[in-house]
């Protein structure tokens, strides 16, 4: 099947997750946004979620934002729930039953840390720029950095070291879909707070192992060295803006 990423072109953001398993997987797709010339699938995007949109065989099952994707004639929104039906197709979820819902539950362990990171910079409402937020965001990030990063990866950390099949994935013995979150988390945390990430690591080795494979991975190494990946940037979920760190 070949697959249509529907997504904003300029940032990272949620849309990551999923780019992360199709570039893993090898799997045929196309991010819309980012493949038309002049907004014509930005503007496509939001014809889909308005319902409007000539391409959707559906007209009655909207997605409320991207990230969504098209696999056939079905959209599929929601970054969690785009992975766990991604996941058996790309064989990036494990077969077990429980063990495909615990990699689900990750998951969305994951995507809490997300919103935790984002509420950093955006701490009181989206809609405001940073700079009409700044003083309750530095006493967000003062908190996220010194309780939640620890809490969040030392959990991954126990998860990793309980795992039968060893500490280098985090469930089985197989690269998964929550492995790829993990490592973009990782990323994510090292651009937007360089220097807690980097007197806070050691806390985390097998964090950090599965972080560093998921980088070598063949397929992730050379999406990572190509144009598809869009770099960090002052729009997206993960935000660097130094006087949070201090």
């Amino acid at each position: 099947m070949r697959y249509e990423l529907y997504y904003w072109p300029e940032i990272q953001g949620r849309g990551e997750f999923i780019r992360l398993a199709l570039e893993a997987a090898g799997a045929p797709y196309v991010d819309v946004a980012r493949g038309s010339k002049k907004g014509q699938g930005v503007d496509e995007m939001l014809k889909l979620m308005q319902g409007k949109s000539k391409i959707a065989a559906d007209q009655t099952r909207l997605p409320y934002a991207p990230p969504f994707l098209k696999a056939g004639d079905e959209l599929i929104a929601q970054t969690s729930h785009i992975l766990a039906y991604l996941g058996p197709q790309l064989k990036l979820a494990p077969r077990d039953a429980r063990a495909a819902r615990f990699t689900q539950q990750l998951q969305l362990t994951l995507s809490d840390l997300v919103v935790e990171a984002h509420d950093t910079h955006h701490p009181i409402a989206s809609s405001l720029y940073y700079e009409d937020q700044k003083a309750a965001a530095k006493k967000r990030s003062r908190i996220f950095i010194a309780e939640r990063i620890p809490k969040f990866l030392g959990y991954f950390e126990e998860v990793l070291a309980r795992n039968p099949k060893g500490p280098a994935h985090l469930v089985g013995a197989s690269l998964t879909y929550a492995d790829l979150s993990l490592f973009q988390v990782i990323e994510g945390l090292r651009y937007a707070f360089p220097k807690s990430m980097k007197r806070g690591e050691k806390a985390w080795p097998k964090v950090i192992a599965l972080h560093d494979s998921v980088a070598a991975h063949p397929r992730i190494a050379a999406y990572l060295a190509s144009p598809r990946r869009i770099a960090f940037n002052e729009m997206g979920i993960f935000r660097c803006y130094p006087e949070l760190e201090r």
